[in-house]
Parts: structure tokens; sequence; C-alpha cells
């Protein structure tokens, strides 16, 4: 499948979605949003691919915001439209883990992608930012309500309202990512976690993300009560057996996702 602003590389267990705007930082336009939306579902619809994941191409930038050429000329009923929300929630919402790999700029709509996927780790020479106080806006993409709930509230205000760039250090010290390697091999160590999640049974990944993001919804026993249930269903699947009977056997298991 052939894309003008994107590259998709699907070698099981990954799906590598790589913006490919170099010379633009990266910058997502509307057109590139069209293909990652159309991307991640070719992956989603994949059933070899276990992991997906998002990269930028250039080794300067993941991407370094919204298309501000565009931005530009966006009216009041196009800021309504979920744009990037849309596929920061596409990505939330998939049964498959998703991974940011972030080499470099992540700032804007850049970041408020990198916030929809499940983990998110960094080269050194990463900067995030969100920045769009200084345009005259505020974040749109989803920055004013993923950010604290990721950071806490405090470093989620400190960013949006300064609008100053943070590091890959001060990232891993916030939660905002959670390992930080060297560049040469970023996509290496993507590819060893896509590796390492695709041997476990292909329920679990999908659950652990609904009690995540679903229980942060509502109160503490409600999520509790829901993580009970979701065990309980889990319980019931031959996968669980398998996974019992390995462990006790000292072999790898061999789940069928059933």
């Amino acid at each position: 499948m052939t894309f003008e602003n994107i590259l998709l590389q699907l070698d099981a267990p990954l799906a590598l979605i790589t913006l490919n705007r170099p010379e633009k930082h990266n910058a997502i336009s509307l057109a590139t949003l069209s293909e990652l939306h159309e991307a991640v579902e070719v992956a989603a619809a994949d059933d070899s691919i276990r992991v997906i994941a998002i990269t930028g191409a250039g080794g300067r930038a993941f991407a370094s915001g919204s298309d501000l050429s565009e931005v530009a000329n966006r009216d009041l009923k196009k800021a309504m439209e979920p744009i990037v929300q849309g596929l920061a929630a596409r990505l939330e919402s998939l049964p498959k883990p998703t991974i940011a790999a972030i080499d470099g700029i992540c700032m804007g709509g850049g970041l408020e992608l990198a916030l929809g996927c499940d983990l998110r780790l960094c080269t050194p020479h990463s900067r995030f930012a969100t920045p769009e106080g200084k345009l005259g806006i505020i974040p749109g993409g989803g920055a004013t309500a993923r950010l604290p709930r990721i950071v806490g509230k405090g470093w989620a205000l400190e960013m949006m309202l300064m609008g100053e760039p943070v590091g890959a250090e001060k990232a891993l010290q916030m939660g905002l990512v959670t390992r930080i390697v060297e560049p040469g091999v970023l996509l290496a160590e993507v590819r060893r976690m896509a590796e390492h999640l695709a041997s476990f049974a292909p329920f679990v990944p999908h659950f652990m993300k609904a009690m995540v993001h679903q229980g942060m919804e509502g109160s503490l026993a409600s999520a509790l009560a829901m993580e009970k249930f979701a065990q309980g269903a889990l319980l019931q699947t031959e996968d669980k057996a398998e996974g019992i009977s390995a462990f006790l056997e000292k072999r790898t298991p061999e789940f069928k996702g059933r």
C-alpha cells in the first residue's frame, strides 16, 4: 500500500507507521491524518499484527505539530471536528498495544498523537512542548485532557501554560516517556518490545488497556469491580489454561486467542 505522507511497514508482529515529511519536521497535515487513519485500520485488521508503532522520518522530529498553513485557515466549525483527537482516541480504543517511538521534536499535535499511544519512548535529544498558547490558541488534539492524566495536573499546567520545551530526561522524570534509548537502537527497541508483547495471550493487552483507560474515568470502586469481572472472564479462556500449564511445565506457552 502506497501513501504520500507516511510509510507503512507490516512485519509481524509489528506494524510500523512512519510520518514521512522530514522536510516539514513531519508536521501533521489533514492529508497526513487521513493516511494515518487508513494505516491504523489496515494494521488493526491484520491478525498477524499484534503491536502498532508510530515514528517520524529524518531523525530530527517525531512530529513538530499540526501543519500551521492549514491551522491558519481553520475556523470554529473546522476546529470542532475531532481531527487529531479522533486519531488519538482510535489508538486508545484499539485492542492492540500502540507505541510512540520519538526521535527529536514532539510538539503540539505531534505530542497529542503520541499521548494517544499506550507506550512512549524517546531518544536523548528529543524535546516535548505544547506551544499553542504562543499562537493565541489552546491545544485541540487532546492535550488538555490526556496530558494531566499521564503526567499529573501540575506538570501538565507547567507545560501548557509556559509552552517551554521539556527535554528527554525531564520527560522521563515526569512519566511522559518511560524509556530513553539512543537513536541507532530506537526501532530495534520497538521491535523487541513488540515481540515481548506478542508473547502474551492476545486478550491480555486488550483487557489491560480497557481496564486502565475506562477505569480512570470512573470511581475507584467501579474500576475495581470492572477489573474483577474482566479477570473472571479471562479465567474462562483456553489461553489461561495454557498459560498456567506452560508455567507449571516450564515451557513456552502457545496462546491461540481463545
